[in-house]
């Protein structure tokens, strides 16, 4: 089962709903969450693709994976939200996102078999943090260069 599989990216209450054009939460466009229950297929794919690449790079940009069995072993135990796939060719780095606000407090990075890349982000959450902040500020950048009109 892969991310795309789930109805919608939609991770709670909606940004959008303050004014924003990119929701902090799942990194949509407004005018895609407000059109998303009538897009087809293809369409909604092309949105989930975006969103992993982005976020994908994302995470690849903030931590390594220095050891894929113990990421693989504490995955199957950790509460991954549906959709992720934890078999061979699943996404480690969902898993690994995944499990830096899931795991339990006691589980360290190490236990995981990540590394973060830069020094200050030893600790879990603030990794996630990192890593969310990055997200978001890609899809505001790809908004403005792909969507973003003038007035002039």
């Amino acid at each position: 089962m892969q991310l795309q599989d789930r109805r919608t990216p939609c991770v709670g209450i909606c940004s959008t709903t303050y004014g924003d054009l990119i929701c902090r939460g799942c990194k949509r466009f407004a005018h895609e969450i407000v059109s998303w229950n009538g897009y087809t297929v293809q369409q909604r794919g092309r949105i989930w693709q975006r969103l992993e690449q982005v976020r994908d790079g994302c995470i690849e940009a903030h931590l390594t994976i220095f050891d894929e069995s113990r990421l693989r072993d504490h995955g199957a135990g950790t509460a991954v939200p549906p959709g992720v796939s934890l078999l061979p060719g699943g996404s480690l780095l969902s898993v690994a996102y995944e499990s830096l606000s899931q795991a339990p407090p006691e589980v360290s990075l190490d236990m995981l078999g990540i590394r973060p890349l830069e020094p200050t982000h030893a600790a879990r959450t603030v990794l996630r943090e990192a890593i969310d902040q990055e997200f978001y500020r890609r899809s505001v950048a790809h908004y403005e260069r792909n969507f973003k009109t003038s007035l002039a």
